[in-house]
């Protein structure tokens, strides 16, 4: 390879091939039947990457109006709860909703004092209204989902000092402390994940035909398929087989969530091969690593110090670069939308006379995001697949959550894109995709109605 000594893109383009990462080394059709593969393997519970988890929920057709749940939301630090009702449209509403810090992050709670603190906020709900028709709550914590829709918990953040709740079942745990304070809990608590809330909030976001105007015809609205791609990746949508766990519904299907960022893809160059093995987990999440916030700042910085290196990319301050610990992906991300304002800490790298160096630069980064967007969207194209969508009245809704979907630069036109790209090759798939606002929230209500 040729070192750089000014803006260079095929010397550059060249670099990324050598190594393996650019974007148009991956096949767009025969990764998402890559990725269809390994789902009807982990449905089948054979071996693959893809571990399919069933959600043990059936996404209601049509959110029936009137109805007034409870939604609960832990993730993080903070436990939010609401009265959530939906509206004659069948739109969710916020009512009586409150936030307070998650049990067990001012200190060790036993497991009565966890649930007791869940319940104090969740009796008041209860209360307030004549009928409460369900409770759904999105723990956003690894859980083992049982067939009645309860999770067992399997860990917790180091936030939150709440040990011994480990291996019990937070909704059984919830009902529980809700008896000893004499309130008779709705028959329904239903517990989720974050990937799974988003799909449900899909079916109150979205509009559901792609048309405008009213529907003279009762048709019914199509699936939804969520995508979450933020700190991490995932991917769930409504399944209508799952030979593993033995079900088989066309007519009411039920929700797997695909863990979409173990996925073990065979576009691995030698860069992603070395990043990985720095991690914590070598040789695991192989695509969250390559399109997840929590991995595009650091492996980016992996790239671009090979770049220097091998001298296809040149600047005078090189060397402190080659020197930082890591890169965060907010401060790659900060840089790329502004790349020539020459702020924060890799802005204040370049000198004025080096705008070839800062145009290389960008360049690379943009190789590693493309290609990120196309592994990504591959995922939700293989599950779109799953799901049908060739009536143009009844569009797949993909409802998608996440900060790196989102704000990270270039990011969603490119996933957008090449999702386009792949739904309409050969039989042309009808679809809608867009984000969803608190998604944990009015995922978890409709949640309560969908068991």
């Amino acid at each position: 390879m040729r070192s750089l000594a000014q803006y260079d893109p095929e010397a550059l383009t060249e670099f990324a091939r050598y190594y393996g990462f650019h974007y148009d080394m991956t096949d767009p059709l025969a990764l998402v039947e890559d990725v269809l593969i390994h789902m009807e393997r982990g449905l089948r519970g054979q071996r693959s990457s893809l571990p399919m988890i069933p959600a043990y929920i059936s996404p209601i057709t049509q959110v029936p109006s009137g109805k007034t749940v409870i939604a609960l939301d832990a993730g993080g630090t903070n436990l939010r709860a609401a009265l959530v009702r939906f509206d004659e449209q069948g739109k969710a509403i916020a009512q009586s909703s409150g936030k307070v810090p998650m049990p067990g992050t001012y200190g060790r709670v036993s497991p009565d004092q966890f649930f007791e603190k869940i319940a104090e906020v969740t009796a008041p709900l209860i209360e307030a209204v004549p009928a409460v028709e369900g409770i759904g709550f999105t723990f956003s914590y690894p859980m083992e989902i049982t067939k009645d829709a309860d999770g067992i918990l399997l860990a917790l953040s180091k936030e939150v000092d709440a040990r011994e709740v480990i291996g019990k079942a937070i909704g059984r745990g919830l009902r529980d402390a809700l008896a000893r304070r004499k309130i008779n809990a709705p028959e329904q608590i239903v517990l989720l994940n974050d990937t799974v809330a988003t799909l449900l909030s899909g079916l109150v976001s979205i509009p559901p035909h792609g048309f405008e105007g009213p529907d003279h015809y009762g048709i019914l609205p199509g699936p939804v398929v969520g995508l979450i791609l933020g700190t991490g990746l995932n991917t769930a949508y409504p399944e209508t087989s799952i030979p593993k766990i033995g079900f088989a519904s066309e007519s009411a299907p039920q929700i797997v969530v695909c863990e979409t960022g173990t996925f073990a893809h065979r576009y691995m160059g030698v860069l992603d091969r070395e990043y990985d093995a720095t991690t914590k987990t070598p040789g695991a999440y192989t695509l969250e690593k390559a399109t997840a916030g929590a991995y595009l700042g650091p492996l980016t910085f992996h790239i671009l110090k090979q770049a220097i290196q091998d001298g296809v990319l040149q600047f005078s301050r090189s060397s402190e670069f080659l020197a930082w610990p890591t890169l965060q992906t907010k401060d790659l991300n900060a840089f790329m939308r502004a790349p020539l304002a020459a702020a924060g800490p890799i802005g204040e790298l370049f000198e004025p006379d080096e705008r070839a160096a800062i145009a290389g630069f960008v360049y690379l980064a943009s190789i590693v995001t493309e290609r990120a967007a196309r592994f990504s969207a591959a995922t939700v194209a293989a599950a779109v697949e799953r799901v049908g969508g060739y009536d143009p009245f009844a569009p797949v809704r993909i409802a998608v959550e996440g900060t790196t979907y989102l704000r990270y630069q270039g990011m969603r036109t490119a996933l957008e894109s090449y999702l386009h790209t792949m739904l309409v090759a050969g039989k042309k798939r009808s679809y809608m995709i867009a984000p969803v606002e608190q998604a944990s929230l009015f995922g978890a209500a409709v949640a309560a109605l969908s068991h």
